[in-house]
């Protein structure tokens, strides 16, 4: 569970819709089909029905204003637009979200988004779209909604693969790199056909089948380009089965390319990346810049032993040339400004206590004549 929290709480909060039951469903004031009752108002463009509690008011608001971009942009993509008009559900807070949902079952206690394709329905937790994954959770649950709308026989990791691919969330995400190189070096790749209903339910698995997800589908891309997906949407749309509408979209049968997908995995991601990945980089760093210091101080002190024996040469060389005694001889140098100092090449003057005075040349010359 290294990655658990960028990991579940972006691409997590798409869950699959609960399974409907007996339970008979409260209609709220819009007329809406709901979990639990609640007074709602909606706001209306020409391709999106907001519906929202008297708290979600200023988020459906802000929604109203930049809903119809966001479609557009999912359409372009995609190639072409869904059909119908799409509701989108706000309630501010976990109670007003519940109450919100589709009645049969609560949204998952993670998940902050829920689309239910089918329907034409998302169901959004108003406050979650302040921050800054927000919007992009939005945009994942509309391409939901738009496979949805386009055919039911969509495998779960392709809706899962192709909504993260669209929307770019895991672009360029190390979380994304290391889980795939755990999943390729630790032999833990899912075989497609076991992602094709549901994820695993366990938490390191889900990492992967995601990750999985999302990297088949950008190697689909590479290989083949835009244009056939598009052309799978249009089978799909005309009433084609997943895998036949593959071989004809992409020429080559769906078991191909996964073996071609799996076979490249090795290449696309190699080992090094796990060092990188949690604290690894942080303690295999620290570790590496106090090899270097000590070295470094290693080679300080050297060059400090080495100043020092070059000064007290030439200290040693000044004495002997002015006749005074060596510095083994017991002489003892009072008022030196330099005493007690631990790094003598700041000394470059020599200074002698009691040193005889040289008489001038001419003084000399004055004595030699008497």
């Amino acid at each position: 569970m290294t990655f658990l929290g960028p990991l579940l709480a972006l691409s997590l909060m798409v869950a699959p819709p609960p399974a409907l039951d007996a339970e008979a469903p409260h209609i709220p004031s819009a007329g809406l089909l709901t979990a639990g009752a609640l007074q709602t108002t909606e706001l209306t463009t020409p391709r999106f029905r907001i519906v929202h509690t008297s708290r979600a008011k200023g988020a459906a608001e802000v929604l109203a204003r930049d809903i119809e971009a966001m479609r557009d942009d999912i359409a372009g993509l995609l190639g072409r637009d869904w059909p119908g008009v799409t509701e989108i559900r706000l309630g501010y807070g976990r109670e007003e979200y519940e109450a919100l949902a589709l009645p049969g079952g609560h949204p998952p206690s993670w998940a902050v988004a829920l689309a239910y394709p089918g329907k034409n329905i998302v169901l959004v937790e108003a406050h979650s779209l302040v921050n800054g994954e927000g919007p992009l959770t939005l945009r994942h649950e509309l391409v939901h909604v738009a496979l949805g709308q386009f055919g039911s026989v969509w495998p779960h990791w392709f809706q899962e693969g192709l909504a993260q691919e669209l929307t770019g969330e895991r672009k360029w995400r190390m979380e994304h790199v290391a889980t795939l190189t755990r999943a390729v070096t630790q032999d833990r790749v899912f075989d497609f056909d076991d992602l094709a209903e549901h994820f695993p339910a366990y938490p390191d698995d889900v990492e992967i089948a995601y990750a999985q997800s999302v990297a088949f589908v950008e190697f689909l891309r590479d290989r083949n380009g835009s244009m056939a997906f598009q052309r799978l949407i249009d089978r799909v749309a005309g009433g084609d089965g997943f895998e036949k509408a593959f071989g004809v979209a992409f020429y080559v049968p769906l078991s191909m390319e996964q073996d071609a997908f799996k076979r490249d995995l090795p290449r696309r991601y190699p080992w090094w990346p796990l060092l990188l990945s949690g604290g690894t980089l942080v303690w295999g760093g620290t570790s590496a810049l106090v090899v270097l210091a000590y070295f470094r101080r290693r080679r300080a002190v050297k060059d400090l032993r080495a100043e020092q024996l070059r000064v007290e040469t030439l200290h040693e060389a000044a004495k002997s040339l002015l006749g005074l005694p060596a510095a083994n001889e017991d002489v003892v140098l009072e008022d030196d400004p330099f005493e007690g100092t631990p790094m003598p090449w700041v000394v470059n003057i020599v200074r002698f206590h009691d040193a005889p005075t040289l008489p001038s040349p001419a003084q000399g010359a004055k004595k030699t004549s008497a």
